[in-house]
């Protein structure tokens, strides 16, 4: 097996991909992910493809993807790490986008229907469904609070291991979810035609000097945060051993006062 040097699962590859150079790409997916068809889509737009290197460069570089489609704002982001505290991640990214989306003197009903799409690399909650979509419902009647949010989550661990060539939806989850070259090829050779162009794309974008670029300030920043962190592990380190020399040398000064002490008491019997 040819592990893939780059995988869909990277945060730069894919915003570059999908928001910058192959937007089409992304209506696609964004209908399979949503459940829509692809003619339901009247309205699409992509609302941040900016991807400043200095941006990039940054500590908490976060590089989602927010969108407009069909008068609804919707938010897309690869997770890769569980860090523990996804859910309330997801919930905080879906309130700022929905209170962002208020004018000022605009009417709270006119707010748009706010979706967050997060597709994971890890298991996120106990069932075996590799889907999951939360709302604002009451507790008892599972009635809707009202039809402005919706929370999807994409389980990649979770997905089959043998998935029908007939099954879009599956197929593009299966591209995210692929490590190998074999894999990519597995899924070119059943000749699905929007998953053969993301193939496509996927190589032209990752053999890009844009996306190598990219790559390098993000190794650099990462490099440059763990150095970081090993010199102020090192100096602690060092400040630490001098507190306890310093201890050392004073408890041996006073044991041998004391000792010299014991002597001449003992003398004087």
């Amino acid at each position: 097996m040819t592990k893939l040097e780059y995988t869909f699962k990277n945060d730069i590859l894919v915003k570059l991909l999908f928001a910058v150079k192959y937007p089409d790409l992304l209506k696609r997916l964004v209908a399979h992910l949503l459940g829509i068809t692809l003619g339901s889509i009247e309205q699409f737009e992509i609302r941040n493809t900016e991807m400043p290197p200095e941006v990039i460069g940054k500590k908490f570089c976060r590089l989602d993807i927010h969108m407009t489609v069909n008068g609804q704002e919707v938010n897309l982001e690869m997770q890769v790490d569980d860090e523990g505290d996804y859910p309330e991640r997801a919930l905080y990214y879906w309130a700022r986008i929905y209170s962002n989306a208020l004018p000022i003197s605009g009417k709270y009903r006119d707010l748009p229907r706010t979706i967050v799409i997060s597709i994971m690399n890890f298991k996120l909650f106990d069932c075996a469904e590799f889907h999951s979509e939360y709302q604002s419902l009451e507790v008892t009647r599972h009635t809707p609070l009202t039809d402005k949010k919706a929370l999807h989550f994409y389980e990649l661990p979770k997905l089959p291991k043998d998935i029908d060539g007939n099954d879009v939806s599956l197929l593009w989850l299966a591209l995210f979810n692929a490590n190998t070259e074999e894999e990519l090829a597995k899924i070119e050779a059943l000749g699905v035609p929007e998953l053969n162009q993301a193939i496509c794309a996927y190589h032209n974008v990752t053999a890009s000097s844009e996306f190598r670029e990219l790559e390098r300030l993000r190794a650099k920043a990462r490099h440059d945060e763990a150095q970081a962190l090993h010199n102020a592990a090192k100096v602690e380190r060092e400040k630490w051993q001098s507190v306890v020399a310093e201890k050392d040398t004073t408890i041996n000064e006073q044991a041998a006062r004391i000792a010299e002490l014991e002597a001449r008491l003992g003398g004087n019997k």
